[in-house]
């Protein structure tokens, strides 16, 4: 995610999880005139992706790992107040929790999938009083 804190409610960050993140990385290159950055994984590199001269835009993932098994689809982060709450809430509406929680850097997400089938992250707000939980 950016070092930026969108506030509650925000689509905070995007992804996109693929077999072949190098050639997603070189599609969006060519395409979009995004240039990559890698993010060392412990073996390989997932892609921050950002416009010429500005932010992080996306991301572009391996589906290894805590990625394994997500479908191949740009996935949204929603910034919510309070992750455990609104998990909750997920549940109780008729949806279901695809990933458990878990933190990277500054905050906690955990991906859903609602009623009708689409799949989206949730991600603690980085200024919520809940302490983030470490990356692992």
């Amino acid at each position: 995610m950016t070092d930026s804190n969108p506030g509650v409610g925000a689509i905070g960050w995007v992804d996109l999880t693929v077999t072949d993140a190098e050639l997603l990385r070189d599609f969006y290159g060519a395409v979009a005139g995004w240039r990559a950055e890698p993010v060392p994984m412990g073996g390989y590199d997932d892609f921050v992706m950002a416009p010429a001269g500005g932010e992080a835009a996306a991301g572009i993932c391996h589906a290894r790992g805590t990625n394994a098994g997500l479908p191949a689809q740009w996935l949204i982060y929603i910034v919510v107040a309070d992750l455990e709450v609104s998990l909750a809430e997920c549940r109780a509406r008729g949806g279901r929790v695809v990933r458990e929680p878990r933190g990277t850097g500054a905050s906690r997400f955990a991906i859903i999938e609602d009623p009708a089938g689409a799949v989206a992250a949730l991600s603690q707000a980085a200024n919520s009083p809940i302490q983030p939980s470490p990356p692992g």
